[in-house]
């Protein structure tokens, strides 16, 4: 049988877990260091957007694995096109002021296996801050379907609205991507683009969601 006290014991250790440790905001160079050797995506990580960016950062900890005391990383950006905002809201461009994607969230592998939800905290208190420096109205992230169904957007109350459309990529012949430009006459292929689950906090009350939410992923989690 547990101890009678081991349940405020277990909620002790929590909350001096999350007493030890704050945010602050911190630099494009600074995030990138810990993006690219820690993010899942870390090809596409040297050339992020940089936006209102937060650093998670353990008190006193000056420990050799640190990175400049940097334990995770959240970026908010603007939407990247109108037309995601046109397809969730049905916004023209001229109304898209205080729309937000949550760009990049990586937190230290060793951080994230030895703090009890220490992610789902980070975010939260992120979201927190950055509403106070910023006009938010709305939230959009991602989870690439490849790897992963954002388990953490939704232990943060984000709405699941499905996939995103599928699409292709061209591809040249080489293996590197088309970004730009006619591809008329090159050589390569056409291939399945990995398709996004999108998730989407709203805060200003006179938004309408126009995408379907839904209850379940489908995919990876």
């Amino acid at each position: 049988m547990p101890h009678p006290l081991s349940h405020c014991y277990l909620l002790l250790i929590v909350i001096q877990v999350k007493s030890d440790y704050y945010i602050d905001r911190v630099s494009k160079s600074e995030a990138a260091e810990l993006l690219l050797r820690f993010h899942y995506l870390k090809d596409i990580s040297k050339s992020f957007k940089s936006g209102y960016n937060y650093g998670l950062y353990k008190k006193n900890d000056f420990s050799p694995l640190n990175i400049g005391g940097i334990q995770g990383v959240i970026i908010f950006t603007g939407l990247p096109v109108p037309e995601v905002a046109q397809g969730a809201f049905g916004l023209d461009r001229n109304e898209q002021q205080g729309l937000f994607e949550l760009s990049r969230l990586c937190i230290h592998p060793d951080t994230q296996s030895q703090e009890y939800n220490i992610t789902s905290w980070f975010v939260a208190k992120a979201i927190k801050r950055f509403r106070k420096e910023a006009e938010v109205k709305a939230i959009i992230s991602y989870a690439d379907s490849e790897f992963h169904g954002g388990t953490i957007y939704r232990a943060c109350n984000f709405r699941y609205c499905g996939l995103s459309d599928a699409k292709k990529d061209f591809y040249y012949a080489d293996g590197t991507k088309h970004s730009r430009g006619k591809i008329k006459g090159a050589e390569g292929e056409w291939k399945d683009r990995s398709r996004k689950h999108r998730y989407v906090m709203m805060f200003d009350k006179k938004l309408k969601l126009l995408w379907t939410e839904q209850s379940s992923v489908g995919s990876r989690d």
